[in-house]
């Protein structure tokens, strides 16, 4: 069947299942988890066994491993953040499908995880192929106008070459750096994230991939910078504050 999604937005049952009455199960779960993974539990029993607990569907247990981290990590993570205002003049790598498809789903009313180590993620995932949506002119002209901002000086996007129609989203970004003026430099390789763990501290690394943050040397939340400063009407499930 050839993919009709049009938006980014929220599933059909994610009113449901992460509707208000699930904040405090959901909160319960991920310190549950995180407990588990700090004591070298393997990801995906742990998962189980927590999911299995707390009743929660495949789509909620997704959502459960993307906001959680273990409690060792995250003060690892903050010592290598650059807070965005402090980008002005940097050379910053873009994890590309990771920033657009969170923009477009915060565009879009997706839900948007509050993760324990301050990081936003979506929900949505690219299956060997990405289909440009309704939102996506829109969420490049945003990161441009918002990296302009910010003053960043050179941004080079990194996207992967064995995703389906990577090359025409190569087009679209780079059609978009030139409208803008931006210095954007756009690559198609085998495996972004090896090529951002490998970058030096002279490139920042913008990305929400926990393993990208956990080993790359410097890298900077632009996700709660957008939500924080454009998209404040943006859909956020936040199980941690309750």
């Amino acid at each position: 069947m050839p993919n009709q999604q049009k938006h980014r937005g929220q599933h059909p049952q994610d009113q449901i299942l992460f509707a208000d009455k699930w904040r405090v199960p959901f909160g319960a779960a991920a310190a549950d988890l995180a407990y588990l993974w700090g004591r070298g539990y393997a990801e995906n029993s742990s998962v189980k066994i927590v999911g299995d607990r707390y009743r929660l569907n495949v789509r909620q247990r997704k959502a459960l491993m993307r906001l959680c981290c273990e409690p060792s990590v995250i003060q690892q993570r903050l010592d290598k953040h650059l807070p965005p205002d402090l980008l002005q003049g940097r050379t910053v790598a873009i994890d590309g499908f990771n920033l657009i498809i969170f923009v477009e789903s915060a565009i879009s009313n997706g839900i948007l995880l509050n993760c324990m180590d301050g990081v936003y993620r979506d929900i949505a995932s690219v299956h060997g192929s990405y289909k440009r949506v309704v939102e996506t002119g829109e969420a490049l002209r945003l990161i441009g106008q918002v990296l302009k901002r910010l003053g960043v000086h050179t941004v080079l996007w990194y996207l992967d070459a064995p995703v389906s129609n990577s090359g025409r989203l190569k087009g679209f970004i780079e059609e978009e750096g030139r409208t803008q003026h931006l210095n954007w430099e756009v690559e198609l390789v085998a495996d972004p994230d090896k090529v951002l763990v490998a970058l030096t501290d002279d490139e920042v690394v913008i990305s929400s991939d926990g393993w990208i943050l956990d080993q790359a040397q410097v890298w900077s939340n632009l996700n709660a910078y957008l939500l924080q400063n454009d998209l404040t009407k943006a859909v956020i499930f936040d199980c941690l504050s309750t």
